[in-house]
């Protein structure tokens, strides 16, 4: 039988609480996905936090070897070859990657996307920085190539856009809310980023280490979803209250063969 993942949540919660994103820099063997932390696109500057930490409770992946023989531009740039961990946690157990937004309890209200910043995706050693990140509907993505070959950024059908190498910089939105959308490079088959788009502000991605926050907050009831490209989905209740809340999330793997 295939593997999969399950995932089991342990919620701590705060007072009066119900259970409740830097860019790489030149290429280097940093564990790929390991190396940013998502901003939050600006939500109403009134309201609370929900905020917490996600940690593994199983063995790291073991890293893989992504074979970029297909093109030497891409090879030439990793001395000692190219390593990718699909699951990438922290000394003690802090998960990155994870995709938080509140799925529901926004019933009825309508959010602006910010027309600044940009958000940014940018090529760069033939990988996609960030690996997973969140945008509003409507909102800016600046898409860069910081390599000297060319890419194409399939987001389809959102949009499918080449990018030779003399060609460094693009600007694209997303019409439509999907959680998660798939990039991929149609030039490079190894290359995938995922995006969250929302309609609303509420969304965060853990840092490497595993923290999360969502600002600003309206009080009320939610459902939060939380995301992982290898570990799957999992919702949770929260009350969110004038004390802000905290949901520290538990993430482990198990498997049938």
């Amino acid at each position: 039988m295939q593997k999969f993942y399950s995932l089991a949540v342990l919620a701590l919660l705060a007072a009066g609480v119900a259970c409740t994103q830097k860019s790489a820099e030149a290429p280097a063997q940093m564990e790929p996905g390991h190396e940013h932390e998502q901003m939050q696109a600006s939500a109403p500057a009134a309201g609370y936090s929900v905020k917490g930490t996600a940690v593994f409770a199983g063995k790291e992946s073991k890293a893989e070897t992504v074979k970029m023989n297909a093109d030497p531009k891409c090879l030439a740039q990793y001395k000692d070859g190219f390593k990718y961990k699909p699951v990438v946690v922290g000394q003690k157990g802090e998960l990155s990657n994870v995709f938080v937004y509140v799925k529901s309890g926004l019933q009825g209200q309508t959010f602006d996307a910010p027309k600044e910043p940009a958000v940014v995706l940018d090529q760069k050693g033939c990988w996609y920085h960030p690996r997973v990140m969140g945008i509003m509907v409507g909102q800016k993505l600046e898409i860069r190539n910081s390599d000297p070959t060319m890419h194409n950024v399939n987001a389809s059908p959102e949009f499918n856009a080449a990018m030779p190498a003399t060609v460094k910089m693009m600007e694209k939105t997303f019409k439509s809310p999907k959680v998660m959308f798939k990039i991929k490079c149609n030039v490079h088959p190894w290359m995938t980023a995922y995006v969250g788009v929302l309609g609303s502000p509420y969304f965060a991605v853990t840092g490497d280490n595993g923290q999360y926050e969502i600002k600003n907050l309206p009080a009320g009831k939610y459902t939060l979803e939380f995301w992982h490209e290898k570990l799957g989905t999992s919702t949770q209740e929260v009350t969110v209250t004038d004390a802000g809340a905290t949901a520290n999330v538990k993430f482990s793997a198990k498997g049938t063969s």
